[in-house]
């Protein structure tokens, strides 16, 4: 599927250069780290060991190094090793994100007028209707890209949605939401979600109360619950076309089953997975085109042609 979406050989040739320029930035990166390192942690060391000696001045005979201030200012010091560590491995960490945010733009140019974001809350998240998530109390979203593929808009972000219950944490999704303009409207809402253990259907019961269960027919009321708040429309495709998507994306994705959501004009197709798709390896890490680029490549575009199959639906 994603053979057709690979970069031609002039644009690999660019990538594999800006490759060999960022592995050259790279191992000057790694040089400067490892003299940074023992430099600062050297420096706190130093700093911990006057303040120590000053407080020895004040401190009682019997109490020389170990006195309350003392406790006080190696449990600081302790503390303050990890803001010192992380700041002088900082230039590595630096490096990396900007390679990453030149270096995905180029690589998937198959995306028009992409943005990529990390960390906030993606607008088409508040039309995802719950009923096909359940009652979450806690949310994580990682990266996010956004941008337009075969003429239509996506946002596609990584998401981790969970409960607390009883002081443990149940995962409701973990994976990637593709969100996506539908070629046809739907009047109303439908989802397809899995069917779930009674504390999991319990969560999704309470926002999906308003919806009406209905069939497919087939095998996949094994495995999915299909509702919706306008069964006239809803029946013919949850026995036809959707039912088909389903079944392919049982063969496709190789994580958990997928779910979908159609709500007006927006589409929502869910794919559990706990991959990143999009982070580069650790900057100690010598990057590789075939090893690290033509993956990240060929996941983006099964998932946007899968998501180009799921928005038809309807049509």
């Amino acid at each position: 599927m994603s053979a057709g979406f690979m970069p031609d050989e002039a644009v690999i040739a660019g990538i594999r250069r800006d490759l060999d320029a960022y592995e050259a930035r790279r191992k000057a990166a790694k040089r400067s780290v490892l003299w940074r390192v023992p430099l600062y942690l050297g420096l706190l060391v130093l700093v911990v060991a006057v303040l120590a000696v000053v407080f020895n001045l004040a401190a009682d005979p019997a109490e020389t190094w170990v006195s309350t201030p003392h406790l006080y200012l190696y449990a600081v010091a302790f503390i303050a090793s990890f803001f010192v560590y992380f700041r002088a491995a900082k230039p590595a960490g630096d490096l990396q994100a900007s390679l990453r945010e030149k270096l995905l733009p180029i690589v998937f140019g198959f995306v028009g007028d992409m943005r990529l974001a990390k960390g906030e809350t993606p607008g088409s998240f508040a039309r995802l209707p719950r009923e096909t998530i359940g009652d979450y109390s806690d949310s994580h979203f990682d990266d996010i890209v956004s941008g337009t593929y075969e003429g239509f808009s996506f946002e596609l972000y990584e998401t981790a949605l969970w409960r607390r219950v009883d002081k443990s944490d149940v995962t409701l999704f973990d994976g990637i939401i593709v969100a996506f303009d539908i070629a046809k409207p739907f009047p109303g809402t439908l989802v397809a979600t899995l069917k779930t253990n009674t504390v999991m259907g319990f969560f999704r019961e309470m926002f999906g109360g308003g919806l009406q269960e209905i069939s497919s027919g087939g095998e996949l009321d094994n495995a999915y619950d299909f509702r919706t708040d306008n069964v006239e429309a809803a029946q013919p495709l949850v026995s036809g076309q959707m039912a088909q998507a389903l079944n392919w994306l049982k063969e496709a994705w190789p994580g958990e089953p997928a779910r979908i959501a159609l709500t007006e004009r927006d589409g929502f197709l869910l794919l559990p997975h706990k991959k990143e798709f999009f982070e580069l390896p650790a900057s100690t890490v010598v990057l590789d085109y075939k090893a690290h680029i033509e993956p990240m490549i060929a996941d983006m575009a099964t998932i946007l042609a899968t998501a180009a199959l799921v928005r038809k639906i309807g049509t």
